[in-house]
């Protein structure tokens, strides 16, 4: 008797825990079914693989796509547009929007924009604050929840809680892992006179890697005495990175494509359009984050997709804001990496899918295994692109890579299933569902 699947990926060469290998996966239901040799099985679709790779689907555990309160510079569907024709199959976005995402109204409203509309699949991040910190282990269990974000230094929005004593009382309230951005604000305060008009390289001085590694060391103090999980995003610094070595039983990381590929030295020609905070700086640091990727500290890879209008991003510096696109330059930016030989196939998959899932605890996403939704990233590793702002999806409508050659490419975006993007078009309607996590299951 013939076996039958919906979809058939055939003769691709499939990275997953069993290693790197010619395998063809066989999806029902939405789920994998079967992975290996299903030349006599037949499918309703059958999709030739033959010289690509298939990837568990990519997780960009960090995005701002700015809805509701800001959809001049984005929202919840060009955001997910770009995040396909990237690769990338689900996203958790920021809770820096307005209103802010600071409760159970504000997330269910969010959710609500997104489900059937967004081209990915989704979670919020919830805003930690005073005022909520007593709520927050009900909201980050809410049905779309990632789970708490807590900014410790001010960036594009409303939300900051800088001191110990407000850390603090979030943290001893939160049971699953909790993000931060970590810049001591206290500092950044001491130090705006270090910004210079119109000099956006000025940005890492004012925002200096003393400021992140001072507010890292204070974080993790903050995490023991609470007995929490955190997880810390966009590292920028050397010294975190050799700091956050000896403090993984209760921190996890997160590194950027932009703080692995530009330095300081890219001001000079991009200006305030790599201005991002945490900012990009010296060459040593990008270095130094590299070395945490090579040595197992940086568990995941984020973009931090926060775009800003072309004619925001304009004005002199530092009335610029902070922030950049790149959820969709994530794929092919590491990719070339990959190529590049800075890291392997395997451990981008490791960043990228595994990661996400094994810190965030996502129900049935993040790996190629029976059982598990049928979500992947098909990419050809070989093939040579320019990056270019015409190709963005992102309502923005550019990159700071426009003009870069990468080796690598993203060909397919499959999500539970559906094939949503193939050779650069979107080819199904959004029908974006919430991420569920295995600490936050409905009963």
């Amino acid at each position: 008797m013939t076996t039958t699947f919906d979809l058939i990926l055939k003769g691709g060469t499939v990275v997953n825990h069993d290693g790197t290998g010619l395998r063809d996966i066989g999806e029902r239901a939405g789920r994998i079914a079967a992975i290996g040799d299903l030349g006599q099985a037949s499918a309703g679709e059958v999709i030739d693989c033959a010289g690509l790779h298939i990837l568990p689907g990519v997780v960009d555990s960090q995005v701002h796509f700015r809805e509701p309160g800001l959809e001049h510079k984005e929202d919840l569907e060009t955001g997910s547009r770009a995040a396909v024709l990237g690769g990338v199959t689900a996203v958790f976005e920021m809770p820096n929007t307005n209103p802010l995402t600071t409760s159970e109204a504000a997330l269910a409203d969010k959710v609500s924009r997104a489900t059937n509309r967004m081209h990915c699949d989704f979670a919020f991040w919830v805003g930690g604050t005073r005022e909520n910190a007593g709520d927050v282990a009900e909201l980050e269990r809410l049905p779309g929840a990632a789970g708490i974000k807590v900014f410790m230094g001010s960036s594009t929005g409303n939300l900051l809680v800088e001191d110990d004593d407000g850390v603090f009382s979030i943290l001893k309230n939160t049971r699953r892992r909790a993000a931060f951005h970590s810049e001591d604000e206290f500092r950044l305060r001491e130090r705006l006179g270090e910004r210079v008009e119109g000099d956006p390289s000025s940005h890492p001085v004012w925002r200096d890697e003393i400021a992140a590694l001072q507010c890292t060391e204070r974080l993790v103090r903050i995490a023991r005495a609470a007995r929490a999980r955190i997880h810390v995003l966009h590292i920028s610094t050397a010294e975190e990175i050799a700091f956050l070595e000896n403090h993984k039983d209760v921190a996890t990381c997160e590194a950027t494509p932009h703080h692995l590929t530009l330095s300081a030295d890219d001001y000079a020609t991009l200006g305030t359009l790599i201005q991002m905070n945490p900012p990009v700086r010296v060459a040593r640091h990008r270095d130094g984050v590299w070395h945490g990727i090579s040595q197992g500290v940086v568990d995941v890879l984020g973009s931090d997709h926060a775009p800003h209008t072309l004619e925001e991003k304009a004005k002199p510096y530092p009335a610029s804001p902070s922030g950049m696109t790149g959820v969709q330059t994530l794929v092919p930016i590491m990719l070339d990496h990959v190529n590049a030989g800075r890291l392997s196939l395997e451990r981008l998959v490791d960043l990228t899918s595994h990661g996400p899932q094994r810190l965030f605890g996502m129900a049935r996403k993040g790996r190629i295994a029976a059982g598990y939704e049928a979500d992947f990233t098909v990419v050809d590793l070989k093939r040579r692109e320019t990056i270019t702002n015409a190709q963005a999806g992102s309502k923005a409508g550019w990159t700071p890579y426009d003009g870069k050659q990468v080796t690598g490419w993203p060909v397919g975006t499959i999500i539970r299933g559906n094939r949503v993007m193939w050779e650069g078009e979107i080819v199904t309607p959004g029908q974006g569902q919430a991420v569920a996590f295995s600490e936050a299951l409905p009963a």
